[in-house]
């Protein structure tokens, strides 16, 4: 990080430089996420790596990391990847008490996500397009859809809603959804 311009001296960024870069790191994250988390449904991968997460069909907050090794490290780069490529991109305006309160949400709403309660402190009460556990649950509970780790647009966009089959009706069946 410090090759790519981290500072880890005073003074600390503004609070406003530190809600933007995190703002934007949610979405990069979520990015890599949703489509990481997609290719590990493909049969080959989600048999030999991801189906270890998937010994929860109802999580629990510390469901959120019990997953193959490799899989959290190719998740976790999203996790630590989108503070240097912003880091990159902006020539080196990052602080590491960004990067440590970066990492300490995304933990939080990944512990949220398979919490399996809509606690109304909730960033999907709160955050339009927010996933929450409710979502990630039905990810859980029918093993396909809702890939995206934090908002719901990316399962929007590719059709990838994890919902019932009997409420499937006027889509395509298991339209984009990989297995």
């Amino acid at each position: 990080m410090q090759k790519v311009g981290l500072s880890t001296t005073v003074p600390f960024p503004s609070l406003y430089t530190i809600v933007w870069q995190i703002a934007i790191f949610f979405v990069l994250e979520d990015t890599w996420h949703y489509f990481v988390h997609r290719l590990l449904h493909h049969p080959y991968l989600y048999k030999h790596i991801h189906k270890t997460h998937h010994r929860f069909s109802a999580p629990f907050g510390m469901a959120a990391a019990f997953a193959h090794p490799l899989e959290i490290a190719i998740l976790g780069f999203g996790t630590v990847g989108s503070p240097i490529l912003v880091s990159c991109l902006t020539r080196g305006n990052m602080h590491i008490v960004t990067v440590y309160i970066w990492v300490t949400l995304r933990l939080l709403q990944a512990v949220d996500a398979h919490s399996g309660y809509d606690f109304p402190w909730s960033l999907h009460n709160w955050i339009p397009l927010w996933g929450g556990a409710a979502w990630h649950d039905k990810h859980h509970e029918l093993f396909l859809g809702n890939y995206a780790s934090s908002f719901r647009w990316w399962d929007i966009i590719m059709n990838t809603r994890a919902v019932p089959a009997r409420s499937r009706k006027g889509q395509k069946k298991n339209a984009g959804v990989i297995r």
